[in-house]
């Protein structure tokens, strides 16, 4: 099976846990050898594939468990709660991790929107929120290998490597994600940029009416696309990945007061109330829970 041979690609290059570089910008190859519970994080626009082992993410209540049957397609930046809690010694996981970068994206999906009625329809993307798993069919499975096959020669990444890349976003916006995705990176993604204007101003105020002027639409119609997009309010958003960033950041070590201060927060008593709701600790018993542990989203 291609897994077995993208494993063996992953297992050979990867001498630690955690994240290490292919030398193709966007791309990364990790490893798990010991069970990590689900914990804040931020999925910035990608896709997840494992080639061994079992990944959780945890979207507003929603349990995603996807292994070497299913790939992980986020194409908006969104707060989860992610996590390994089945790896071990015995049972390492191995996968990839590859970032959607925007402008291709956009390319590809804008490219196939003009090939209407030539582009098969995948199925399933109206009911897909947020996150969406799909199988590794043979596109998928063929490009990805063939992407990190080019970690063989340093002259093949640096020739190859952003036409590999491409090669694997266009299997998978003609896969089963690829309806789902196109919502987000082809015309009209009104919701997509909102969200990323979100996610690259985390410490500016935000309002809806603020957002949907710049949307383009009345507040009622940019509440129920956001929260069809996301599953969230756009309140409740922006409130999440303001508290999953923070979180993150305070787990690296850096001081509470000011994580509060670059998500936004100008009172620290809201902060710790409202990081408390959330993930049922303040933030400095987060902190020490979070102490030494090598932790990768």
């Amino acid at each position: 099976m291609i897994q077995d041979q993208i494993k063996a690609i992953v297992a050979g290059r990867v001498d630690h846990d955690g994240l290490t570089e292919t030398g193709i910008p966007g791309v990364q190859l990790f490893r798990a050898t010991q069970p990590m519970p689900c914990a804040p994080a931020v999925y910035e626009p990608c896709v997840v594939a494992i080639a061994s082992g079992e990944k959780e993410a945890v979207l507003d209540g929603q349990t995603f468990v996807y292994d070497k049957r299913h790939y992980l397609c986020c194409p908006t930046s969104l707060p989860v709660n992610a996590g390994t809690p089945k790896a071990s010694p015995e049972t390492p996981l191995f996968g990839v991790f590859v970032s959607l970068k925007s402008r291709v994206m956009t390319d590809l999906a804008l490219e196939m929107e003009t090939l209407d009625g030539l582009v098969p329809k995948p199925g399933g993307a109206r009911t897909a929120r947020g996150i969406k798993l799909a199988p590794w069919d043979k596109p998928f499975s063929d490009a990805l290998l063939r992407l990190l096959q080019l970690g063989e020669s340093e002259i093949d990444t640096a020739v190859l490597g952003e036409a590999r890349l491409r090669e694997l976003y266009y299997a998978i916006l003609k896969g089963e994600a690829g309806a789902f995705a196109r919502r987000a990176f082809g015309a009209g993604n009104a919701i997509a940029r909102s969200i990323a204007h979100v996610s690259a101003n985390l410490d500016a105020p935000m309002s809806v009416d603020a957002l949907a002027r710049r949307a383009g639409m009345s507040r009622a119609v940019f509440h129920r696309r956001f929260k069809d997009a996301t599953t969230m309010s756009p309140i409740q958003f922006v409130k999440s990945i303001r508290l999953n960033e923070a979180a993150k950041r305070i787990a690296a070590g850096t001081r509470v007061s000011d994580a509060a201060n670059d998500v936004g927060y100008e009172s620290a008593s809201q902060f710790s109330r409202d990081f408390k709701r959330l993930f049922g600790r303040s933030p400095r018993h987060w902190r020490q829970s979070q102490l030494g542990a090598d932790r990768f989203a």
